[in-house]
């Protein structure tokens, strides 16, 4: 099975190829292409995960190759949603790229036999994982778009309208869609801390052990607990919202990578191997 995953890594490749052709040449040829390879990558993925799920009978999440294909299946999924009520052909250039890197790494990670961890065979573990990977996929995308404001707001102010300035939408709808993927991205990282605690709770007792990864996953939902109050009571909007949306996005991406590698934790077993 492991050769679905890399065809539908190389159709992520093809995909993402075709959007940013399509951003530098306008053909609308490319843009179909990336539309169609998207989905058919994503069933490819699809087919890989029920595979696993029925061969270890749980989500497969207990491996870096396994963690980072979901993701990337996760990514690809929220963005073809999103597609419906965002219109941004050139968000797809930063969806579907990132989409694409998540999974060639994990088509080219060893596919490890992983121990059958009994206390993780849960209800709990997947709805906690799952809500906490489509949150994260939606800062992902609000990332995407706070960098498409900067750049859009860049072209603006310094009247030199280059060839991205009528590819993208105005600084206010840039603005809000960023604001309404963090608010989807919140409530479901709120969710999936949630039932992570409530689960921590029934299996070891406790709420939080301070796990680093537990620990930063707090920093994270802080961070953006302050950006949403900020621009409900002080009016954050435009430059500072986009800004915050990078700097979350990117710690979102430390407490998903860099914790494991860098810090000792419960989690980082899941994510080493």
């Amino acid at each position: 099975m492991h050769e679905i995953l890399s065809i539908a890594a190389i159709a992520y490749v093809l995909s993402s190829a075709g959007s940013i052709a399509h951003l530098y040449l306008r053909k609308d040829v490319f843009l179909n292409v990336s539309r169609i390879l998207l989905p058919l990558a994503l069933i490819l993925q699809t087919i890989w995960i029920g595979h696993e799920w029925i061969a270890t009978g749980r989500v497969p999440v207990f491996s870096l190759h396994q963690v980072v294909a979901v993701l990337s299946w996760v990514l690809a999924g929220v963005y073809l949603g999103s597609t419906i009520w965002l219109r941004m052909p050139v968000l797809g250039v930063f969806a579907t790229t990132l989409t694409a890197i998540l999974s060639l790494i994990a088509a080219i990670s060893p596919s490890v036999q992983v121990a059958d961890i009994k206390p993780f065979n849960s209800f709990w573990v997947f709805f906690h994982v799952i809500a906490v990977f489509i949150g994260e996929a939606f800062f992902a995308l609000a990332c995407g778009i706070g960098i498409m404001y900067l750049i859009q707001e860049s072209a603006i102010k310094s009247k030199r309208r280059g060839f991205l300035f009528s590819r993208m939408s105005s600084l206010e709808t840039l603005d809000s869609a960023g604001y309404g993927c963090i608010v989807v991205g919140f409530s479901l990282l709120s969710v999936g801390l949630v039932m992570g605690f409530v689960y921590a709770r029934i299996t070891w007792g406790r709420f939080l052990s301070w796990d680093p990864k537990e620990v930063w996953s707090v920093i994270t939902w802080i961070l953006y607990a302050v950006l949403i109050h900020e621009r409900l009571a002080v009016g954050w909007r435009g430059r500072k919202s986009a800004i915050m949306a990078i700097v979350g996005f990117i710690v979102v991406l430390f407490t998903f990578f860099g914790v494991n590698f860098l810090l000792k934790g419960h989690h980082g077993g899941f994510t080493r191997i």
